[in-house]
C-alpha cells in the first residue's frame, strides 16, 4: 500500500516570557491508505499540537514549527 500521511521529527516549540516550550519533540509515524491512527495520552501531552502542526494551524507567536517534515500523498 501506498503511504499517504508521513511524519518525520516534528517539532513545534512555544516561545514565551519564561522560556521555550516544547511542546512537539520529534514526533514521527507513517499511516497507509486504508489504516486508521488513534492518538491517546495525558492532557498538555501535545496531541492537539501535533494535529494543528499538521495542519499548519500553530498561532504564530506564540508557537513555531520549529523542525521536521509532513507529507501528504507523496
Amino acid at each position: 500500500m501506498a503511504k499517504l500521511l508521513e511524519i518525520n521529527d516534528l517539532k513545534t516549540h512555544f516561545f514565551t516570557q519564561d522560556g521555550v516550550v516544547k511542546a512537539v519533540d520529534g514526533v514521527s509515524y507513517n499511516l497507509e491508505e486504508g489504516e486508521i491512527l488513534g492518538i491517546v495520552g495525558e492532557s498538555g501531552c501535545g496531541k492537539s499540537v501535533s494535529a494543528l502542526s499538521i495542519m499548519r494551524l500553530v498561532a504564530n507567536p506564540p508557537g513555531r514549527i520549529v523542525g521536521g517534515e509532513v507529507l501528504f500523498d507523496g
